[in-house]
């Protein structure tokens, strides 16, 4: 009798033919995921940016450099500024960017721009293109 099934040369072709659709499929799925990460991290910059515009309106200042984003869940140390504040300003703790990083707090923001809020993008590093580029409102050149 006769035993049925496939030869080893079947199954290496199988497995080559596999891993030519994976080489052609897998960069563009991943890309996608990047670019998801990327408008994910404008979205909860464009959030944070209403929080603290927000909590400018009730304490009339921005957070201070050394204040950063932690003003919007913590009340000021100063009780004529804490009398004033009305937080917290996010439900939940401050959210960190797509890739686990804290976000960026910084004044001057670029271009005028009161203060800065931002991510610093993939390679977690400050400066870079595409998918790694910073993403938000940038700080002011020195």
């Amino acid at each position: 009798m006769k035993s049925r099934g496939f030869t080893l040369l079947e199954m290496l072709v199988v497995l080559v033919i596999i891993g030519l659709l994976a080489g052609l499929v897998g960069p563009r799925l991943f890309s996608k995921v990047d670019q998801s990460k990327v408008a994910a991290a404008q979205a909860q910059v464009k959030l944070l940016r209403g929080a603290v515009e927000s909590l400018r309106l009730d304490i009339g200042r921005y957070p201070s450099a050394e204040e950063g984003l932690a003003l919007l869940a913590r009340a000021p140390a100063d009780p004529r500024l804490a009398e004033r504040w009305r937080g917290p300003y996010l439900d939940g703790a401050l959210p960190l960017d797509p890739w686990g990083r804290g976000y960026q707090y910084a004044i001057p923001g670029a271009d005028g721009q009161p203060f800065a809020l931002y991510s610093f993008g993939g390679d977690g590093k400050s400066g870079g293109d595409g998918d790694a580029r910073d993403i938000g409102v940038l700080p002011a050149n020195p």
